[in-house]
């Protein structure tokens, strides 16, 4: 499973979304699900200090950190789930989140979380795919999210990303979305920074 989904979200139109995002992120930074480190490439190490990588696999953290080593990025390893992250209030400057919410069980108890490890001022930076506009794919995604949780390794094809932001607190003015090319109930992208008051 874990170099199956390595692949699967390394295609090139998912890889084309990190690059927008990840290299926006500064200082110390937490990416909750590093999973194999697909993101790692693109992080700028010249505005990166610490990167802390969050992640209930181990196994998928033995593909990141061949990633970490051969792009030079100091990198912490935490094998743990996010709605309990073992770091202090206030210690991060950015967080890293992409295509993740998806698989988080409890998804507002990560967010308060990564509010709490926030420094003031600091940034969330995502990407994740989630429920379409059109209601016919989102008929679509509903029927099909039972099934494809189960065989997706518990990702959820039509999650709220805007409402579940929007109700932790945090405010994303710079919010895009587009579908990618591919399959419309698994391709639907929000990306952007989102900060809280």
């Amino acid at each position: 499973m874990p170099k199956l989904l390595h692949f699967a979200c390394g295609i090139r139109p998912f890889k084309k979304q990190r690059e927008k995002v990840v290299p926006l992120a500064r200082g110390r930074v937490l990416e909750i699900g590093i999973g194999s480190g697909l993101n790692i490439p693109f992080y700028n190490t010249d505005q990166v200090d610490h990167l802390w990588g969050l992640d209930p696999s181990a196994e998928m953290w033995s593909i990141a950190q061949k990633s970490a080593r051969k792009h030079l990025i100091e990198t912490e390893f935490i094998q743990s789930g996010a709605e309990s992250i073992p770091l202090d209030n206030n210690c991060a400057d950015t967080v890293v989140m992409t295509y993740t919410m998806c698989t988080i069980g409890e998804v507002q108890s990560a967010l308060d979380e990564i509010k709490r490890v926030l420094k003031p001022g600091g940034k969330l930076i995502f990407c994740e795919h989630g429920i379409a506009p059109d209601k016919n794919v989102q008929r679509w995604q509903s029927r099909i999210n039972p099934t494809w949780r189960k065989l997706a390794g518990g990702c959820n094809l039509n999650r709220p990303i805007p409402a579940l932001l929007e109700r932790s607190g945090f405010q994303s003015p710079d919010m895009k979305t587009m579908y990618l090319p591919g399959w419309k109930p698994a391709s639907f992208n929000y990306w952007g920074t989102a900060t809280y008051a």
